[in-house]
């Protein structure tokens, strides 16, 4: 999970909310709220970090409409997320298909607990928090667990891995060259996306880099 910075919220959702009678479902200017959600997040989902686009994608309520429907309009709980295997199974659904109304700690939103800071991941691919609340959430709420999502994560893992075996065959990975390798995942591309699955990479790196500072 990556931490999301809001940007200013679209001026069409703006004027809406100052309507009389103005609620999320007579809101008209979804696609351009579609694509502020995307630009602000780097075209990733902001549970599992796969690809998602204007026509691939779902929006949000971190808070649910139908729970707390005085911040359906509100920007600040308003996130883009993928559409988490809608039609599916119970089983194999994710993200906000999955999570429904049910009500959740962990917020890529928050300022104060950053999210990336809860989340860890193994080698094989699994998300996991040592916040045993949060564990919780990310395995039964959101699902994020579920075999496909762990086989992507690994698999973006291993190919990275593997790149930087191919360059440093002996295994001399220093603090420079694995720096300019967590900032490369850290960044957004050329065309403003981030990496799909990007934290899985930098939080692996950073212990890499964390256990060569140690020796040191």
């Amino acid at each position: 999970m990556k931490r999301i910075i809001k940007g200013r919220e679209p001026q069409s959702l703006l004027e809406h909310r100052l309507k009389s009678f103005a609620d999320y479902d007579n809101f008209s200017e979804k696609d351009e709220l579609r694509e502020s959600l995307l630009t602000e997040q780097g075209y990733i989902c902001c549970y599992c970090m796969q690809r998602i686009s204007a026509d691939r994608m779902k929006i949000e309520h971190w808070q649910s409409q139908d729970e707390y429907s005085e911040f359906q309009l509100d920007y600040n709980n308003l996130l883009g997320a993928c559409e988490g295997g809608q039609g599916s199974p119970s089983h194999l659904q994710h993200c906000d298909t999955k999570k429904g109304n049910t009500e959740i700690t962990i917020n890529p939103l928050d300022n104060h607990r950053n999210c990336e800071d809860l989340t860890r991941y193994s080698g094989n691919g699994q998300i996991y928090s040592h916040d045993v609340t949060i564990d919780e959430e990310l395995n039964n709420v959101l699902n994020l667990n579920t075999q496909t999502l762990v086989n992507n994560r690994k698999e973006v893992l291993e190919l990275v891995l593997k790149q930087l075996k191919s360059q440093y065959p002996k295994g001399d990975w220093t603090e420079a060259i694995l720096n300019k390798k967590i900032q490369q995942w850290s960044d957004r591309q050329k065309d403003g996306k981030h990496k799909p699955y990007c934290q899985i990479v930098i939080h692996h790196l950073k212990k890499k880099l964390s256990s060569i500072n140690r020796r040191q």
